[in-house]
């Protein structure tokens, strides 16, 4: 409580500072939230943006909470873009209370009709937050994306549609790319159990089931019956690997390992996934791209 109260306080020193850097560099002053949507804006924004991500590499958009740091520069940017669906979920007052003073905020989930959307009991908003899984979707978000710093900033207008265009035929080649590789994989052997849930949108879209043993949220925790039930699964269905994720700690799969190895049985751990993070700055796998290249070669290759 002491901490928010805080924050609300700095919020309104914040407001009333609340002067845009565009004047003196000028170019658009853009917050962002995951690395993912920090990787995609930077796509489309190029050189004439000034971008600033809140999170880095491992961070869990989940449980993540801003600093003072945080909010003082969300309150000073131009344009804040966040996923929504509350992912950021320590984040959505601040958001409401930026929204309420009138600064300009962005959900990018806003570009996909709730009809296309899985539905959520963890999240206030209903639905799976992990959109970022579906390469269609991300097209979508970036196409919205586009046009929305298009009208926070119509001189760079052209600018921006190009290199959307370009990206979006990466992406397209990515997806060509990915599901040739996942053709290599037995249909059988498409069983995808991972750390927590943030897979379902990724096996919905190219033909695996999902199991995340902590459920959607991280913020859920998984219990011994959940291990067990799971265990046998993983059993029965004779999964050969099971996958730790970047942003959330591997003690609860290798629970879950243990347990199938206490009942006379193997798996192994397959490798770490990017779920809620992308991975080091600098690296390849720190881009969008690169992460889902990364996470398919990994599980095709542990499972087959």
């Amino acid at each position: 409580m002491k901490r928010y109260l805080i924050l609300v306080a700095l919020l309104a020193v914040v407001a009333c500072k609340n002067k845009s850097e565009k004047e003196a560099n000028g170019k658009l002053k853009v917050v962002t939230t995951t690395t993912m949507i920090t990787d995609m804006v930077k796509n489309i924004g190029g050189d004439v943006v000034e971008i600033q991500g809140l999170m880095g590499s491992g961070v869990d958009p989940h449980l993540y909470k801003a600093s003072e740091g945080d909010v003082s520069k969300l309150f000073n940017a131009d344009l804040v873009i966040y996923g929504g669906l509350h992912l950021e979920g320590k984040l959505v007052e601040i958001f409401e209370k930026m929204e309420s003073r009138g600064k300009k905020t962005i959900a990018v989930a806003d570009a996909i009709d709730t009809s296309e959307l899985i539905g959520s009991e963890y999240f206030a908003s209903n639905y799976d937050p992990h959109i970022w899984f579906n390469i269609g979707f991300w097209k979508k978000i970036t196409q919205y994306t586009t046009e929305k710093l298009k009208e926070q900033d119509p001189e760079h207008a052209a600018l921006f549609d190009q290199n959307s265009a370009a990206y979006i035929q990466k992406l397209e080649a990515l997806e060509k790319e990915i599901k040739q590789i996942i053709e290599t994989l037995p249909p059988e052997k498409r069983i995808l159990v991972t750390a927590h849930d943030a897979f379902n949108y990724f096996g919905n879209a190219y033909g695996f089931e999902v199991v995340g043993l902590q459920g959607i949220s991280t913020a859920t925790e998984a219990g011994v019956q959940d291990v067990q039930e799971l265990s046998n699964f993983i059993i029965e269905k004779k999964i050969k690997a099971i996958f730790v994720e970047s942003s959330v700690p591997r003690r609860t799969i290798e629970a879950l390992q243990s347990s199938v190895k206490s009942k006379g049985h193997d798996v192994a751990i397959g490798g770490s996934l990017y779920s809620d993070a992308l991975g080091n700055k600098g690296t390849v796998e720190g881009t969008y791209i690169g992460m889902f290249l990364f996470n398919v070669n990994t599980i095709v290759n542990a499972l087959k």
